[in-house]
Protein backbone atom coordinates (compact mmCIF):
# COMPACT_ATOMS: atom_id res chain seq x y z
CA UNK A 1 0.00 0.00 0.00
CA UNK A 2 1.01 3.61 -0.31
CA UNK A 3 3.29 5.04 2.36
CA UNK A 4 1.73 8.49 2.25
CA UNK A 5 1.64 10.31 5.55
CA UNK A 6 -1.68 9.53 7.30
CA UNK A 7 -2.07 12.96 8.82
CA UNK A 8 -4.77 13.19 11.53
CA UNK A 9 -6.67 15.90 9.64
CA UNK A 10 -7.35 13.55 6.68
CA UNK A 11 -8.66 10.78 8.91
CA UNK A 12 -12.36 10.56 9.65
CA UNK A 13 -13.54 10.97 13.22
CA UNK A 14 -16.69 8.95 13.79
CA UNK A 15 -18.77 7.61 16.71
CA UNK A 16 -17.56 4.26 17.98
CA UNK A 17 -21.05 2.80 17.75
CA UNK A 18 -20.93 3.20 13.94
CA UNK A 19 -18.12 0.68 13.54
CA UNK A 20 -18.98 -2.00 16.12
CA UNK A 21 -21.75 -3.52 18.19
CA UNK A 22 -21.57 -2.51 21.83
CA UNK A 23 -22.49 -5.10 24.46
CA UNK A 24 -24.27 -7.40 21.99
CA UNK A 25 -26.31 -10.18 23.54
CA UNK A 26 -25.02 -13.71 23.15
CA UNK A 27 -27.68 -16.37 23.53
CA UNK A 28 -26.95 -19.71 25.13
CA UNK A 29 -29.95 -21.22 23.35
CA UNK A 30 -29.67 -24.92 22.62
CA UNK A 31 -27.08 -25.60 25.32
CA UNK A 32 -27.70 -28.24 27.94
CA UNK A 33 -27.80 -27.17 31.58
CA UNK A 34 -24.43 -28.79 32.25
CA UNK A 35 -22.67 -27.99 28.97
CA UNK A 36 -19.18 -26.57 29.32
CA UNK A 37 -18.30 -23.07 28.16
CA UNK A 38 -15.13 -21.07 28.53
CA UNK A 39 -15.15 -19.01 31.73
CA UNK A 40 -12.90 -15.96 31.82
CA UNK A 41 -11.82 -14.65 35.25
CA UNK A 42 -11.10 -10.91 35.31
CA UNK A 43 -7.42 -11.50 36.11
CA UNK A 44 -7.01 -13.36 32.78
CA UNK A 45 -8.07 -10.26 30.82
CA UNK A 46 -4.64 -8.83 30.18
CA UNK A 47 -3.63 -5.92 27.99
CA UNK A 48 -1.50 -6.99 25.07
CA UNK A 49 -2.47 -10.63 25.23
CA UNK A 50 -5.22 -12.61 23.56
CA UNK A 51 -7.37 -14.85 25.74
CA UNK A 52 -5.95 -18.38 25.85
CA UNK A 53 -8.01 -21.46 26.55
CA UNK A 54 -9.25 -21.00 30.10
CA UNK A 55 -10.78 -23.29 32.67
CA UNK A 56 -14.26 -24.41 31.81
CA UNK A 57 -17.29 -23.98 34.04
CA UNK A 58 -20.75 -25.41 33.53
CA UNK A 59 -22.51 -22.87 35.74
CA UNK A 60 -23.54 -19.64 34.06
CA UNK A 61 -26.40 -17.19 34.33
CA UNK A 62 -27.68 -13.67 33.87
CA UNK A 63 -25.14 -12.24 36.31
CA UNK A 64 -22.34 -12.90 33.80
CA UNK A 65 -21.29 -11.17 30.59
CA UNK A 66 -21.36 -13.40 27.51
CA UNK A 67 -19.16 -13.08 24.41
CA UNK A 68 -18.09 -14.95 21.30
CA UNK A 69 -14.86 -15.72 19.46
CA UNK A 70 -13.47 -12.49 17.99
CA UNK A 71 -15.18 -10.15 20.46
CA UNK A 72 -13.11 -7.57 22.32
CA UNK A 73 -13.65 -7.69 26.09
CA UNK A 74 -12.78 -4.62 28.14
CA UNK A 75 -12.90 -4.14 31.92
CA UNK A 76 -15.16 -1.28 32.97
CA UNK A 77 -14.45 -1.25 36.72
CA UNK A 78 -11.60 0.49 38.54
CA UNK A 79 -8.69 -0.25 38.74
CA UNK A 80 -8.90 -2.83 35.94
CA UNK A 81 -9.94 -0.23 33.35
CA UNK A 82 -7.00 2.04 34.16
CA UNK A 83 -4.66 -0.96 34.15
CA UNK A 84 -5.71 -1.82 30.60
CA UNK A 85 -7.48 -5.13 31.20
CA UNK A 86 -8.53 -5.84 27.62
CA UNK A 87 -8.29 -8.84 25.30
CA UNK A 88 -9.63 -10.39 22.12
CA UNK A 89 -11.65 -13.55 22.79
CA UNK A 90 -10.08 -16.49 21.03
CA UNK A 91 -10.25 -20.31 21.12
CA UNK A 92 -13.44 -20.36 23.21
CA UNK A 93 -15.07 -23.71 23.89
CA UNK A 94 -18.00 -23.93 21.48
CA UNK A 95 -17.11 -20.46 20.22
CA UNK A 96 -18.79 -18.83 23.22
CA UNK A 97 -17.69 -17.79 26.68
CA UNK A 98 -18.73 -15.83 29.73
CA UNK A 99 -17.09 -13.82 32.46
CA UNK A 100 -17.56 -11.04 34.98
CA UNK A 101 -20.47 -8.63 34.66
CA UNK A 102 -17.79 -5.92 34.93
CA UNK A 103 -16.79 -6.46 31.28
CA UNK A 104 -17.79 -4.51 28.19
CA UNK A 105 -18.12 -6.53 25.00
CA UNK A 106 -17.24 -4.84 21.69
CA UNK A 107 -17.95 -6.68 18.43
CA UNK A 108 -16.30 -4.94 15.42
CA UNK A 109 -18.40 -4.61 12.27
CA UNK A 110 -16.68 -2.24 9.84
CA UNK A 111 -13.49 -1.70 11.85
CA UNK A 112 -10.29 -3.77 11.89
CA UNK A 113 -10.49 -5.78 15.12
CA UNK A 114 -6.83 -5.37 16.08
CA UNK A 115 -6.91 -1.62 15.39
CA UNK A 116 -9.77 -1.24 17.88
CA UNK A 117 -7.98 -3.53 20.31
CA UNK A 118 -5.00 -1.21 20.31
CA UNK A 119 -7.10 1.95 20.27
CA UNK A 120 -8.79 0.94 23.54
CA UNK A 121 -5.31 0.80 25.11
CA UNK A 122 -4.50 4.35 24.03
CA UNK A 123 -4.26 7.29 26.39
CA UNK A 124 -6.86 9.06 24.25
CA UNK A 125 -9.54 6.50 25.02
CA UNK A 126 -8.49 5.87 28.62
CA UNK A 127 -8.68 9.54 29.54
CA UNK A 128 -12.22 9.75 28.17
CA UNK A 129 -13.21 6.64 30.13
CA UNK A 130 -11.62 7.76 33.39
CA UNK A 131 -13.33 11.14 33.15
CA UNK A 132 -16.71 9.41 32.95
CA UNK A 133 -16.28 7.08 35.93
CA UNK A 134 -19.08 7.09 38.48
CA UNK A 135 -19.66 5.30 41.75
CA UNK A 136 -18.58 5.48 45.34
CA UNK A 137 -17.26 3.32 48.13
CA UNK A 138 -13.96 2.81 46.35
CA UNK A 139 -15.58 1.08 43.35
CA UNK A 140 -16.10 3.12 40.18
CA UNK A 141 -17.14 2.13 36.67
CA UNK A 142 -16.90 3.54 33.18
CA UNK A 143 -20.32 4.54 31.90
CA UNK A 144 -21.64 2.60 28.86
CA UNK A 145 -22.39 6.03 27.36
CA UNK A 146 -18.64 6.47 26.85
CA UNK A 147 -18.70 3.65 24.31
CA UNK A 148 -21.85 4.91 22.64
CA UNK A 149 -20.76 8.55 22.40
CA UNK A 150 -16.99 8.27 22.01
CA UNK A 151 -15.58 9.49 18.68
CA UNK A 152 -12.43 7.83 17.42
CA UNK A 153 -9.97 8.68 14.62
CA UNK A 154 -10.81 6.30 11.79
CA UNK A 155 -8.50 5.85 8.78
CA UNK A 156 -9.20 3.42 5.94
CA UNK A 157 -9.29 -0.30 6.76
CA UNK A 158 -6.05 -0.80 4.82
CA UNK A 159 -4.38 1.79 7.03
CA UNK A 160 -5.93 0.23 10.13
CA UNK A 161 -4.48 -3.16 9.21
CA UNK A 162 -1.09 -1.59 8.44
CA UNK A 163 -1.02 0.13 11.84
CA UNK A 164 -2.19 -3.03 13.61
CA UNK A 165 0.57 -5.06 11.94
CA UNK A 166 3.13 -2.46 13.00
CA UNK A 167 1.88 -2.50 16.58
CA UNK A 168 1.85 -6.30 16.63
CA UNK A 169 5.59 -6.23 15.86
CA UNK A 170 6.58 -3.35 18.10
CA UNK A 171 4.51 -4.29 21.14
CA UNK A 172 5.82 -7.87 20.84
CA UNK A 173 9.37 -6.50 21.16
CA UNK A 174 8.45 -4.36 24.13
CA UNK A 175 6.45 -7.18 25.70
CA UNK A 176 9.52 -9.41 25.43
CA UNK A 177 11.56 -6.86 27.38
CA UNK A 178 8.75 -6.45 29.90
CA UNK A 179 8.56 -10.23 30.36
CA UNK A 180 12.33 -10.33 30.99
CA UNK A 181 12.04 -7.64 33.68
CA UNK A 182 9.06 -9.41 35.23
CA UNK A 183 11.03 -12.67 35.35
CA UNK A 184 13.81 -10.86 37.21
CA UNK A 185 11.29 -9.49 39.70
CA UNK A 186 9.74 -12.93 40.05
CA UNK A 187 13.14 -14.46 40.86
CA UNK A 188 13.72 -11.81 43.53
CA UNK A 189 10.27 -12.51 44.93
CA UNK A 190 10.92 -16.27 44.97
CA UNK A 191 14.14 -15.69 46.89
CA UNK A 192 12.36 -13.40 49.36
CA UNK A 193 9.46 -15.83 49.80
CA UNK A 194 11.83 -18.77 50.31
CA UNK A 195 13.69 -16.90 53.06
CA UNK A 196 10.46 -15.88 54.79
CA UNK A 197 8.99 -19.38 54.54
CA UNK A 198 12.12 -20.89 56.05
CA UNK A 199 12.55 -18.55 59.01
CA UNK A 200 8.87 -18.22 60.00
CA UNK A 201 8.50 -22.01 60.13
CA UNK A 202 11.99 -23.17 61.24
CA UNK A 203 13.48 -20.14 62.98
CA UNK A 204 17.05 -18.87 62.63
CA UNK A 205 18.97 -21.80 64.15
CA UNK A 206 19.54 -24.50 61.48
CA UNK A 207 20.51 -27.00 64.21
CA UNK A 208 17.44 -26.63 66.41
CA UNK A 209 15.55 -29.88 67.20
CA UNK A 210 12.29 -30.18 65.26
CA UNK A 211 8.89 -31.71 65.93
CA UNK A 212 5.82 -32.39 63.74
CA UNK A 213 3.45 -29.43 63.77
CA UNK A 214 0.44 -31.60 62.99
CA UNK A 215 -0.44 -29.24 60.14
CA UNK A 216 0.04 -30.37 56.54
CA UNK A 217 0.73 -26.86 55.24
CA UNK A 218 3.35 -26.24 57.91
CA UNK A 219 5.39 -29.42 58.35
CA UNK A 220 8.00 -29.62 61.10
CA UNK A 221 8.71 -26.70 63.44
CA UNK A 222 11.25 -26.11 66.24
CA UNK A 223 10.50 -28.35 69.20
CA UNK A 224 10.20 -25.44 71.65
CA UNK A 225 7.55 -23.57 69.57
CA UNK A 226 3.87 -23.82 70.41
CA UNK A 227 0.97 -24.36 67.99
CA UNK A 228 -2.21 -22.46 68.84
CA UNK A 229 -5.42 -21.30 67.12
CA UNK A 230 -5.34 -17.60 66.26
CA UNK A 231 -8.47 -17.03 68.39
CA UNK A 232 -6.48 -17.85 71.54
CA UNK A 233 -4.11 -15.00 70.76
CA UNK A 234 -6.11 -12.39 68.85
CA UNK A 235 -9.52 -10.93 68.05
CA UNK A 236 -10.75 -11.60 64.50
CA UNK A 237 -13.49 -9.61 62.76
CA UNK A 238 -14.45 -7.75 59.59
CA UNK A 239 -16.36 -4.68 58.44
CA UNK A 240 -18.93 -3.51 55.91
CA UNK A 241 -19.62 -0.96 53.20
CA UNK A 242 -22.02 1.82 54.19
CA UNK A 243 -24.63 2.70 51.58
CA UNK A 244 -23.02 4.82 48.88
CA UNK A 245 -26.38 6.51 48.38
CA UNK A 246 -26.37 7.98 51.89
CA UNK A 247 -24.40 11.23 51.94
CA UNK A 248 -24.39 11.15 55.76
CA UNK A 249 -22.05 8.15 55.65
CA UNK A 250 -19.18 9.55 53.57
CA UNK A 251 -16.90 12.53 54.09
CA UNK A 252 -13.57 13.61 52.59
CA UNK A 253 -12.13 14.22 56.05
CA UNK A 254 -13.79 11.47 58.07
CA UNK A 255 -12.59 8.20 59.56
CA UNK A 256 -10.31 6.10 57.27
CA UNK A 257 -12.22 3.26 55.52
CA UNK A 258 -10.21 0.59 53.73
CA UNK A 259 -11.07 -1.83 50.92
CA UNK A 260 -9.29 -5.05 50.03
CA UNK A 261 -6.81 -3.40 47.64
CA UNK A 262 -4.76 -2.22 50.64
CA UNK A 263 -3.34 -5.70 51.27
CA UNK A 264 -1.12 -5.27 48.21
CA UNK A 265 1.22 -3.00 50.19
CA UNK A 266 2.38 -3.45 53.78
CA UNK A 267 2.23 -1.58 56.07
CA UNK A 268 -1.09 0.14 55.35
CA UNK A 269 -0.62 3.83 56.15
CA UNK A 270 -3.33 5.68 54.19
CA UNK A 271 -6.91 5.46 52.94
CA UNK A 272 -8.63 6.70 49.80
CA UNK A 273 -12.12 6.81 51.32
CA UNK A 274 -13.46 8.14 54.62
CA UNK A 275 -16.67 7.53 56.57
CA UNK A 276 -18.48 9.64 59.15
CA UNK A 277 -19.16 8.94 62.82
CA UNK A 278 -22.77 8.31 61.77
CA UNK A 279 -21.63 5.51 59.47
CA UNK A 280 -19.40 4.04 62.18
CA UNK A 281 -22.33 3.98 64.59
CA UNK A 282 -25.22 2.94 62.35
CA UNK A 283 -23.29 0.44 60.20
CA UNK A 284 -21.52 -1.15 63.18
CA UNK A 285 -18.09 -0.56 61.67
CA UNK A 286 -15.14 -1.62 63.85
CA UNK A 287 -12.56 0.93 64.91
CA UNK A 288 -9.27 -0.92 64.51
CA UNK A 289 -6.19 0.44 66.21
CA UNK A 290 -2.68 -0.81 65.41
CA UNK A 291 -1.09 -3.24 65.99
CA UNK A 292 -3.24 -5.42 63.72
CA UNK A 293 -3.05 -7.43 60.51
CA UNK A 294 -5.51 -7.15 57.61
CA UNK A 295 -6.37 -10.14 55.39
CA UNK A 296 -8.23 -10.14 52.05
CA UNK A 297 -11.02 -12.69 52.39
CA UNK A 298 -13.08 -12.72 49.18
CA UNK A 299 -12.84 -13.05 45.40
CA UNK A 300 -10.85 -14.94 42.80
CA UNK A 301 -8.18 -12.24 42.42
CA UNK A 302 -4.81 -12.43 44.15
CA UNK A 303 -5.94 -10.35 47.15
CA UNK A 304 -7.86 -13.23 48.74
CA UNK A 305 -5.46 -14.60 51.31
CA UNK A 306 -3.00 -11.70 51.15
CA UNK A 307 -2.06 -10.00 54.41
CA UNK A 308 -0.70 -6.58 55.42
CA UNK A 309 0.16 -4.89 58.70
CA UNK A 310 -2.22 -2.08 59.63
CA UNK A 311 -0.21 1.05 60.37
CA UNK A 312 -3.02 3.55 61.04
CA UNK A 313 -6.29 3.50 62.94
CA UNK A 314 -9.05 2.66 60.46
CA UNK A 315 -12.16 0.67 59.68
CA UNK A 316 -12.64 -1.84 56.86
CA UNK A 317 -15.14 -3.23 54.37
CA UNK A 318 -16.65 -6.71 54.24
CA UNK A 319 -13.91 -8.00 51.93
CA UNK A 320 -11.27 -7.62 54.65
CA UNK A 321 -10.76 -9.25 58.02
CA UNK A 322 -8.67 -7.86 60.85
CA UNK A 323 -6.59 -9.85 63.32
CA UNK A 324 -5.70 -7.84 66.42
CA UNK A 325 -3.45 -9.58 68.96
CA UNK A 326 -4.73 -9.40 72.52
CA UNK A 327 -1.46 -10.59 74.01
CA UNK A 328 2.21 -9.74 73.58
CA UNK A 329 2.82 -13.39 72.69
CA UNK A 330 1.99 -12.68 69.03
CA UNK A 331 3.66 -9.91 67.02
CA UNK A 332 1.88 -8.48 63.98
CA UNK A 333 5.00 -8.40 61.81
CA UNK A 334 5.66 -12.09 62.45
CA UNK A 335 1.98 -12.94 61.92
CA UNK A 336 1.89 -11.06 58.62
CA UNK A 337 4.98 -12.89 57.34
CA UNK A 338 3.54 -16.22 58.51
CA UNK A 339 0.23 -15.59 56.72
CA UNK A 340 2.22 -14.81 53.59
CA UNK A 341 3.74 -18.28 53.85
CA UNK A 342 0.23 -19.72 54.39
CA UNK A 343 -1.20 -17.91 51.33
CA UNK A 344 -1.69 -21.05 49.20
CA UNK A 345 -3.25 -22.91 52.13
CA UNK A 346 -5.69 -20.08 52.87
CA UNK A 347 -6.83 -19.96 49.26
CA UNK A 348 -7.26 -23.71 48.85
CA UNK A 349 -8.97 -24.03 52.22
CA UNK A 350 -11.48 -21.33 51.26
CA UNK A 351 -12.34 -22.70 47.81
CA UNK A 352 -15.67 -24.44 47.58
CA UNK A 353 -15.94 -27.39 45.20
CA UNK A 354 -16.44 -25.88 41.76
CA UNK A 355 -17.04 -22.43 43.24
CA UNK A 356 -16.01 -19.35 41.29
CA UNK A 357 -16.34 -17.09 44.31
CA UNK A 358 -14.12 -18.44 47.06
CA UNK A 359 -14.15 -16.74 50.44
CA UNK A 360 -12.23 -16.98 53.71
CA UNK A 361 -14.44 -16.60 56.76
CA UNK A 362 -13.51 -14.93 60.03
CA UNK A 363 -14.28 -18.25 61.71
CA UNK A 364 -11.71 -20.01 59.52
CA UNK A 365 -9.08 -17.42 60.42
CA UNK A 366 -9.94 -17.59 64.11
CA UNK A 367 -9.66 -21.39 64.16
CA UNK A 368 -6.50 -21.49 62.04
CA UNK A 369 -3.64 -23.05 64.00
CA UNK A 370 -0.29 -21.30 63.69
CA UNK A 371 3.22 -21.77 65.08
CA UNK A 372 4.05 -19.37 67.91
CA UNK A 373 7.75 -18.86 68.67
CA UNK A 374 8.78 -17.00 71.84
CA UNK A 375 8.25 -13.26 71.33
CA UNK A 376 11.96 -12.48 71.38
CA UNK A 377 12.52 -15.01 68.63
CA UNK A 378 9.70 -13.49 66.57
CA UNK A 379 11.46 -10.13 66.77
CA UNK A 380 14.77 -11.62 65.61
CA UNK A 381 13.04 -13.44 62.73
CA UNK A 382 11.44 -10.21 61.53
CA UNK A 383 14.75 -8.37 61.84
CA UNK A 384 16.43 -11.01 59.66
CA UNK A 385 13.71 -10.61 57.03
CA UNK A 386 14.09 -6.83 57.21
CA UNK A 387 17.84 -7.07 56.60
CA UNK A 388 17.28 -9.22 53.51
CA UNK A 389 14.72 -6.74 52.17
CA UNK A 390 17.13 -3.84 52.75
CA UNK A 391 19.63 -5.59 50.47
CA UNK A 392 17.21 -6.60 47.72
CA UNK A 393 14.99 -3.51 47.66
CA UNK A 394 17.37 -1.20 45.69
CA UNK A 395 17.71 -3.87 43.00
CA UNK A 396 13.96 -4.40 42.96
CA UNK A 397 13.29 -0.67 42.63
CA UNK A 398 15.77 -0.32 39.75
CA UNK A 399 14.12 -3.15 37.82
CA UNK A 400 10.66 -1.78 38.58
CA UNK A 401 11.61 1.69 37.28
CA UNK A 402 12.85 0.11 34.06
CA UNK A 403 9.63 -1.88 33.80
CA UNK A 404 7.54 1.25 34.33
CA UNK A 405 9.42 3.07 31.58
CA UNK A 406 8.81 0.20 29.15
CA UNK A 407 5.12 0.18 30.01
CA UNK A 408 4.91 3.94 29.46
CA UNK A 409 6.77 3.54 26.15
CA UNK A 410 4.29 0.87 25.05
CA UNK A 411 1.26 3.07 25.80
CA UNK A 412 2.83 6.12 24.14
CA UNK A 413 3.67 4.14 21.02
CA UNK A 414 0.14 2.75 20.73
CA UNK A 415 -1.42 6.17 21.27
CA UNK A 416 0.78 7.81 18.65
CA UNK A 417 0.12 5.08 16.08
CA UNK A 418 -3.68 4.90 16.40
CA UNK A 419 -4.09 8.68 16.34
CA UNK A 420 -2.03 9.24 13.21
CA UNK A 421 1.04 10.81 14.80
CA UNK A 422 3.47 8.33 13.21
CA UNK A 423 3.91 8.50 9.41
CA UNK A 424 3.29 5.21 7.63
CA UNK A 425 6.79 5.17 6.15
CA UNK A 426 8.15 5.16 9.71
CA UNK A 427 6.14 1.98 10.39
CA UNK A 428 7.62 0.00 7.54
CA UNK A 429 9.40 -3.12 8.78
Amino acid sequence: MSSTDPRPQVWETIPLRYVCELNPSVAFDGLDEDEDLTFLPMERVKSGYFIPNTDKYSKYGSSYTAFEDGDIVLAKVTPCFENGNIAIAEHLVGGKGFGSSELFVIRPTTAERRFLFYYFQSTTFKQDGEASMTGAGGLKRVSPDVLRQHHLPFPSQDTQRFIANYLDRETARIDGLIAEKERMLALLEEKRAALISRVVTRGLDPNVPLKPSGLEWLGEIPAHWEVQPIKYLAVVGNGSTPSVENADYWNDEGYPWLNSSVVNVSPVTSASRFVTETALRECHLPKIQPPAVLVGITGQGKTRGMAAVLGVEATINQHLAFIKPRTQALGTDYLCHLLGHAYAFLRSDSDGAGSTKGAITCEQLANMKIPVPPRGEQIKICARIGQALDVSMPVRLKIQRSLDLLTERRTALITAAVTGQIPLEAMTA
